[in-house]
């Protein structure tokens, strides 16, 4: 089973990419920080400093500007599309997998999981579109 999450973001794609690859950026809309470059074949460790909470995630493809590939520490698979809608846009897509659809849990997962994405995509979008830091405003 997979959750889909797609947004249009006003940047280009190159700098839809560098968000998240670059540990220089990727603080002023999603995570903490991030250990290093994402690189196929690293295993990158990210901090959420505001939960005192650490996982890592293994780069498994990376393809500049259109597509990044991780799996987490859950074993979910995270497959980030990046399309060029014009030089000045970029719909931006992710798709994760791996959810046990036998669990109890297993709606609710889904449910918190979409939330989670359109959140991290809302605070890519303040981020990149207005300069602004949205992260870390979430309360449940």
């Amino acid at each position: 089973m997979n959750n889909l999450t797609k947004m249009k973001i006003f940047k280009p794609a190159n700098e839809v990419f560098e968000a998240f690859v670059d540990p220089a950026k990727i603080g002023g809309f999603w995570f903490s920080s991030s250990s290093e470059r994402w690189v196929q074949g690293k295993t990158i460790t990210l901090r959420y400093d505001e939960y005192d909470a650490q996982g890592e995630i293994e780069i498994i493809e990376i393809e500049a500007n259109k597509k990044i590939f991780f799996q987490d520490g859950s074993g979910h698979h995270i497959t980030i599309l990046l399309t060029a809608f014009d030089n000045t846009n970029t719909i931006i897509e992710i798709q994760e997998e791996g959810f046990d659809d036998n669990n109890p849990e297993f709606i609710n997962q889904l449910i918190d999981n979409k939330e989670g994405w359109v959140y991290m995509l809302t605070c890519l979008k303040g981020y990149l579109e207005y300069g602004v830091n949205l992260r870390a405003a979430l309360v449940k």
